[in-house]
C-alpha cells in the first residue's frame, strides 16, 4: 500500500504509533483491525472484518466517514456502552497489482480509507497543552528560555526575542544576555548563575526575582525584569535543565519605587523647623533613589523668615544662598542657565542630564531645586518630571513652614526680650546671675520669669514665677504678671501684701471670663490662674531679706562662710488665682556674701529625674559658691537638666551685699519744730562730709520739707532722718503716722502746701512706703559719676 497523505501529520494520540487503527474499503466494511482498536473499542478483529463501520456509531444519523473528517465521534463498545473516539480518516489510494493493493481492496480499484482513532478525553487534553505550548512559543508576552545543565541557552521563545531585540543566545549563560545587570532582591546570590545552580540542585524554584541590566535592544535605559525559575526533569527525575520565565516590570517597578520615594519623602522630609536640616533631609531622600546628586537654593530673604513676593515668572529680585550641599555663600544663576531659566519661567528645565525645579508656595519663587544625573544621555520621561515635581512640592511646603516658624520664632523673640530683663540692673545690694531655659525650643520663650526691681533706700526686688503651660501664651500671661509685680513693688508693698494683690488680679481675670462664657461667648482659660510666685525683698542696710511665696519651690540660701546649703521652711501660700487663704512673709538675715538661689520648678524636676536627687545635685554645685556666679549657673543647670527640658526653668544666683558704716547715718528727732533746723544742719555737715558739697542745698531743702511734713502731720511718736549714700543720696523721713502725702499745686496766696511740690522738682524721684510701725518718705539725688561708693560684700 502506498504512503497515506497526511498521516504523518498526526501526533499526540493519533500518532501512528499510538492510535487505534481502523482500514475500510469504499463501502466502509472493516477491512484491517489494530490491536489498539481491539482495545479501544473491545472488539476483536474477527469481529469487526467484513462489517460495516457504521455499526459502531451511537450518532444518528451516522456520520459520512468522508476522507479529511476529523472529529469526535460517540462509538459503540462491544458491552453496549458509548466512548467518546477522536477520529481522522485519510484515503489510501492502491498501486498496480503487483503491489497487491487489489487483492488487499478486494480487486476493487476505489480508493480505501485509514481511520486513525483515540480517547477524545486524551486528545483534547493533548491539543490543548500543544496549543498552550504554541502560544507560549510564539504569542505569549513572557519571555521563555531553557538553559541545560551547564547553565548554557538551548532555547528561547519569540517574546524572549523581541524583549532583548536579537537571537543570538544559543551557548549564552544567563548573566551574558543583558550588561549592566544586578540582582535586585534581598538574600539573594549575585549573579543569576548562581541562583539557577541552586534550583538545579535543589529542586525549589525562586519566583518573582527583580533583575536590572540593559538588553541589546536598550543598552542606554536600565530594564527591570520579575524573573521565576524552575527546574526540568524527565519521567525518571533526572535534572535536564533550568526554565526561566521573564517578565518586563519596568514601568511597574519604576512606579513603585517613586511611590516609595515619596512616602519617604513625606515622612522624611520637614521632620525640623530648621532650613538647612530640611534640605539635608530631602537630598537623603533623592540620593541615590532618585539622582546622583542635588542642590538646594533658597532666596535670603526666605532664610530670614520673611515672605517673598508672589509672581508667576521673573528672576528673583533677592539674592540666592546654596543651603544644600551647605556653604552659606550667595550663588547667582544667569538667566541662561538651566537653574536661571527655570527660576525665570517657574517651571521645570532638564539639559544634559541636570534637572532644575523651581520652588514655589503660594505663588511665589523661594528658590531652586536640582537634580544632575552623572552618566544620562536619555532624556526625562514623563513620569520621572512628575516624581521631580512632587518631590519639590513637598519640599516647598516644609521650607516654607520653616520659613513661617523663623519669622514666628524672631517675633517670639523679641516678645521675650521684651518681657524678661535684658540686661540686670547693676545695683550695690546684690551681684546677680541667671539662666533661662524654655521647653517650648520652637517658639524660643516659655511661661517661667524672673525679675530684680531697685527699690527705694537701695533695696531690691527679687522676682521668680511659673506660669503654667508653654509657648507664646504663657509668655504674654508671663509678660501681663511681670509688669503687674513691677507695679506692685512700685508701691514698696511687703511681700505678702504683693502677692495678695497679684492674686485679686489673677482672680478676677478668672471672674470675667466665667462672666463671659455665661453670656455664651468661649474664651481661653486664663493660664494666669494656678501661676506660682516668690517675691523677696533684701536690704543691703540691715541685711535682712523677706519673702513670700505662692506655691512655689523654697528658694536655697548658701552661708558664705562654710557653704553650708539650706532651703529655709517659708510659709507656703496657695498658687495664684485659688484664693481664700493669706500669704505669709518671713524674714532671713543674710550675711554679707551670701548666695540666694531663686528657681522654678523645672529646674529639679521631670518625669524621669528623682526630686530629692536632684535637690541634693543643686546643693552640690551651690557649695561651690565662691566661683563666678555665671560658671555657678551654668554647672548647676548643666548637671540639672542634661538633655531636653520636660518644662521651663529660670534660675537667678543673688550674691548679697551691704552697705558700709560710711555709707548711712541715722538721727532720731523729737517732734519738736527745733528740731528741723538741727535736722538740716547735721544732713548738710554729712553731706559736706561725702565730698558732696554741689548736693548740700539741695538736701537741707528736702530735709527742712520732708521733716517739717511728719512733726506737723504725724501722730505722736519719734522721727527719724536717715542718709544713705549709694548710687544716689538717698534721703528718708519715718514717722508714725499712716496718712499718704500727695503732692499739689498751691495757689497764689496759700501759705503752704509747696514742700512736696519742691521736693519732685529738685530730686530725681521720691515716694513714699508704709511699714509695721508707720511710714517712710524717701527722695533721692543723682549722684556725680565719680562718687559712686561700693558696698561691702563678697567681691564678684
Amino acid at each position: 500500500m502506498s504512503a497515506v497523505p497526511g498521516f504523518g501529520e498526526l501526533h499526540g494520540p493519533l500518532d501512528v504509533s499510538r492510535a487505534a487503527m481502523a482500514v475500510l474499503d469504499g463501502q466502509g466494511r472493516v477491512l484491517g483491525w489494530s490491536p489498539a482498536a481491539e482495545e479501544l473499542l473491545e472488539y476483536a478483529a474477527s469481529e469487526m472484518l467484513g462489517r460495516p463501520f457504521a455499526d459502531l456509531a451511537a450518532d444518528t444519523p451516522a456520520p459520512g466517514l468522508m476522507p479529511g473528517l476529523r472529529r469526535v465521534l460517540r462509538l459503540r463498545r462491544r458491552g453496549g456502552h458509548t466512548v467518546r473516539t477522536a477520529v481522522a480518516v485519510f484515503t489510501v489510494t492502491p498501486g498496480d497489482d503487483r503491489d497487491g493493493d487489489a487483492d488487499l481492496l478486494g480487486g476493487r480499484t476505489r480508493p480505501a480509507r485509514l481511520l486513525a482513532m483515540a480517547d477524545a478525553a486524551e486528545t483534547e487534553q493533548w491539543e490543548a497543552l500543544q496549543s498552550m505550548l504554541r502560544g507560549l512559543a510564539t504569542q505569549s508576552p513572557v519571555g521563555l528560555a531553557i538553559y541545560d545543565t551547564r547553565m548554557r541557552v538551548v532555547w528561547t521563545n519569540s517574546a524572549l526575542y523581541k524583549e532583548m531585540g536579537t537571537t543570538q543566545y544559543a551557548g549564552l549563560g544567563p548573566d551574558d544576555m543583558v550588561t549592566h545587570g544586578v540582582v535586585l532582591t534581598p538574600g539573594m546570590p549575585g549573579t543569576l548563575e548562581e541562583i539557577m545552580d541552586g534550583v538545579l540542585a535543589t529542586g525549589e524554584p525562586v519566583i518573582e526575582l527583580h533583575y536590572r541590566g540593559r538588553p541589546p535592544s536598550a543598552p542606554d535605559r536600565d530594564y527591570v525584569w520579575s524573573c521565576s525559575y524552575y527546574r526540568l526533569a524527565d519521567s525518571a527525575g533526572t535534572p535536564l535543565g533550568v526554565c526561566e520565565e521573564t517578565v518586563d516590570i519596568t514601568e511597574r517597578y519604576l512606579a513603585q519605587q517613586r511611590l516609595d520615594l515619596l512616602v519617604r519623602a513625606g515622612t522624611g522630609v520637614g521632620t525640623t523647623l530648621d532650613m538647612g536640616r530640611t534640605a539635608q533631609e530631602f537630598a537623603a531622600v533623592a540620593i541615590p533613589q532618585f539622582a546622583d546628586s542635588v542642590t538646594v537654593d533658597l532666596l535670603e530673604t526666605v532664610l530670614d523668615g520673611d515672605r517673598p513676593a508672589s509672581g508667576d515668572a521673573g528672576p528673583p529680585e533677592d539674592r540666592l544662598v546654596r543651603v544644600w550641599p551647605p556653604a552659606g555663600q550667595p550663588v547667582v544663576h544667569a538667566p541662561s542657565t538651566v537653574r536661571g531659566r527655570a527660576l525665570a519661567t517657574a517651571r521645570p528645565v532638564d539639559e544634559a542630564g541636570l534637572l532644575a525645579v523651581p520652588l514655589r508656595a503660594e505663588g511665589a519663587n523661594l528658590g531652586v531645586v536640582a537634580f544632575a544625573w552623572d552618566h544620562r544621555g536619555t532624556p526625562f520621561d514623563p513620569g520621572e518630571l512628575a516624581v521631580a515635581d512632587e518631590l519639590v512640592a513637598r519640599l516647598a511646603v516644609c521650607i516654607d513652614n520653616a520659613r513661617r516658624y523663623a519669622r514666628e520664632h524672631a517675633a517670639a523673640l523679641m516678645l521675650q526680650r521684651s518681657l524678661l530683663p535684658r540686661l540686670l540692673p547693676q545695683l550695690s545690694a546684690v551681684e546677680l546671675a541667671y539662666r533661662y531655659l524654655p521647653a517650648d525650643s520652637r517658639a524660643g520663650v516659655g511661661g517661667d520669669w524672673f525679675d530684680v526691681i531697685a527699690l527705694s533706700g537701695a533695696r531690691v526686688g527679687l522676682v521668680v514665677g511659673d506660669v503654667v503651660g508653654h509657648g507664646l501664651g504663657a509668655a504674654a500671661t508671663m509678660g501681663r504678671l511681670r509688669t503687674s509685680v513691677r507695679v506692685l513693688a512700685r508701691m514698696d508693698l511687703a511681700p505678702d501684701e504683693l502677692l495678695a494683690h497679684l492674686d485679686d488680679l489673677v482672680t478676677q481675670g478668672t471672674n470675667e471670663r466665667a462672666a463671659v462664657r455665661i453670656e455664651g461667648e468661649e474664651l481661653p482659660e486664663d493660664e494666669a490662674f494656678g501661676v506660682t510666685c516668690l517675691y523677696a525683698v533684701y536690704d543691703p542696710v540691715t541685711g535682712a531679706c523677706t519673702m513670700a511665696r505662692a506655691g512655689h519651690p523654697l528658694p536655697a540660701v548658701v552661708d558664705p562662710e562654710d557653704g553650708t546649703v539650706t532651703f529655709p521652711e517659708l510659709p507656703s501660700g496657695p498658687p495664684l488665682g485659688l484664693g481664700g487663704l493669706p500669704f505669709e512673709s518671713a524674714e532671713l538675715t543674710l550675711a554679707p556674701g551670701s548666695l540666694l538661689a531663686l528657681f522654678t520648678n523645672g529646674l529639679v524636676q521631670a518625669r524621669d529625674r528623682d526630686l530629692d536627687e536632684q535637690l541634693e545635685t543643686l546643693r552640690t554645685v551651690l557649695a561651690r559658691s565662691g566661683e563666678p556666679l555665671d560658671d555657678l549657673c551654668d554647672e548647676a543647670v548643666g548637671a540639672l537638666m542634661p538633655g531636653p527640658a520636660d518644662d521651663d526653668a529660670a534660675l537667678l544666683l543673688v550674691r548679697t551685699r551691704v552697705l558700709g558704716r560710711h555709707q548711712v547715718v541715722v538721727w532720731e528727732l523729737t517732734a519738736d519744730p527745733q528740731a528741723v533746723g538741727r535736722a538740716r544742719a547735721a544732713a548738710a555737715a554729712q553731706v559736706r562730709a561725702w565730698g558732696l558739697d554741689d548736693l548740700v542745698f539741695t538736701t537741707e531743702l528736702v530735709v527742712s520739707e520732708l521733716v517739717t511734713n511728719a512733726i506737723r502731720h504725724a501722730a505722736a511718736g519719734p522721727v527719724q532722718l536717715r542718709l544713705i549714700r549709694d548710687q544716689t543720696l538717698i534721703c528718708e523721713v519715718s514717722d508714725s503716722g499712716h496718712t499718704s502725702p500727695h503732692l499739689r499745686h498751691a495757689a497764689g496766696d496759700d501759705e503752704g502746701g509747696r514742700g512736696l511740690f519742691l521736693v519732685a522738682q529738685t530730686t530725681q524721684q521720691w515716694g513714699t512706703r508704709y511699714t509695721a510701725t508707720g511710714k517712710t518718705i524717701w527722695a533721692e539725688q543723682a549722684l556725680p559719676a565719680v562718687k559712686r561708693p561700693t558696698a561691702e560684700g563678697h567681691a564678684g
